[in-house]
């Protein structure tokens, strides 16, 4: 069994792969950029059903400051770089300020991990990374394909991503130093919330819940489960064959807004009574947007299906997630039973 430090130990990705970790015999080592934090994160994952006398420990370290990095990264044999700021909404009043901690971050997390001689680093990247900034296509993405940062449709969280990635390629190509890297690519992460802190994107299911959208603009999102992505981060990170690879990490294709609707009433009976039944049309969006910032974030996504393939996942390591209908059910089911969405 190994030492394994996971960065942004209270994140929602992370906190499902310190799980995975824990359950695979694992010592975890996790950074938090608040101690403060650190009860907090043991509780919930004792309540998600973490094994009695698992090892976890903390150490602060935040990706803007080199301080604490060394001392988290020392000793441990495998390092899960799954800490990177991600703005309410997707969107960012900063765009500076995001790209230089997704990029600065994860170089000096790279640094700090060489310096103590790990084996591998597993890269938390997104598809952010690979299907934007060039005219969508119908065929599926790949990992042979790349994010244009300079592209029309690049948002900056979808640049922070990419240039992040890039440059840990680059710094591996060029100062690794023998230390292996592996990238996963999830699309949008959807599965059982932990605790009122969640993940942004679980705010879409929320949204569809509450009734924030009369109706759901013609929008197409790839999806996948939570559980499914920790337990790809952590196939990545001891097989032979992950080694230089990205992995895409996707339930399937593409599927609309209004066909995650249906998925929700369908298997929510009355708990669904505020989902949206229609669709609205393309040229009402933008109406809508004048006074709903969710429409209004769909005015750009209208229509464009990007869907991934997570065919070398499954072929190489054995990867078999679950269906994406099942990630938004639990989603939803996660959300009532944490009382966070309105009665």
């Amino acid at each position: 069994m190994a030492r394994v430090l996971v960065t942004g130990g209270s994140g929602f990705i992370a906190s499902y792969v310190m799980l995975a970790l824990l359950h695979a015999g694992h010592e975890v080592r996790a950074t938090l950029r608040d101690r403060a934090r650190e009860a907090g994160v043991r509780a919930m994952l004792a309540q998600a059903g973490a094994p009695a006398g698992g090892e976890v420990s903390f150490h602060k370290a935040e990706l803007l400051a080199d301080e604490g990095w060394a001392a988290a990264a020392a000793g441990c044999d495998y390092v899960l770089h799954v800490a990177s700021p991600l703005p309410a909404g997707m969107m960012a009043s900063d765009e500076g300020h995001l790209i230089r901690a997704a990029r600065e971050g994860t170089l000096r997390v790279l640094k700090a991990a060489r310096e103590a001689g790990v084996r591998r680093v597993v890269l938390t990247s997104s598809f952010a990374a690979v299907g934007y900034g060039h005219p969508p296509r119908a065929g599926l993405y790949d990992e042979r394909d790349w994010t244009d940062p300079e592209g029309a449709d690049v948002d900056a969280y979808t640049r922070s991503k990419t240039l992040a990635e890039r440059s840990a390629w680059d710094f591996i190509a060029r100062e690794g130093g023998g230390m292996e890297l592996a990238a996963v690519n999830p699309v949008v992460v959807l599965g059982p919330a932990l605790g009122p802190d969640m993940s942004a994107s679980l705010d879409l299911v929320r949204a569809l819940l509450d009734g924030a959208l009369p109706a759901t603009p013609r929008v197409y999102l790839g999806l996948v489960d939570v559980r499914d992505v920790a337990e790809l981060h952590v196939t990545a990170m001891t097989a032979a064959e992950a080694a230089g690879e990205r992995f895409l990490a996707t339930a399937g294709e593409a599927i609309s807004l209004h066909e995650m609707a249906r998925t929700l009433r369908a298997g929510l009976g009355p708990a669904a009574r505020r989902v949206p039944r229609f669709e609205l049309p393309d040229i009402a969006v933008p109406l809508a947007a004048l006074a709903l910032p969710m429409a209004r974030l769909a005015v750009p996504r209208l229509g464009i299906r990007r869907s991934a393939s997570s065919e070398k996942a499954r072929r190489r390591l054995g990867w078999s997630p679950r269906p994406a209908q099942e990630a938004i059910l639990a989603t939803a089911e996660s959300l009532i039973r944490l009382g966070l969405v309105k009665r």
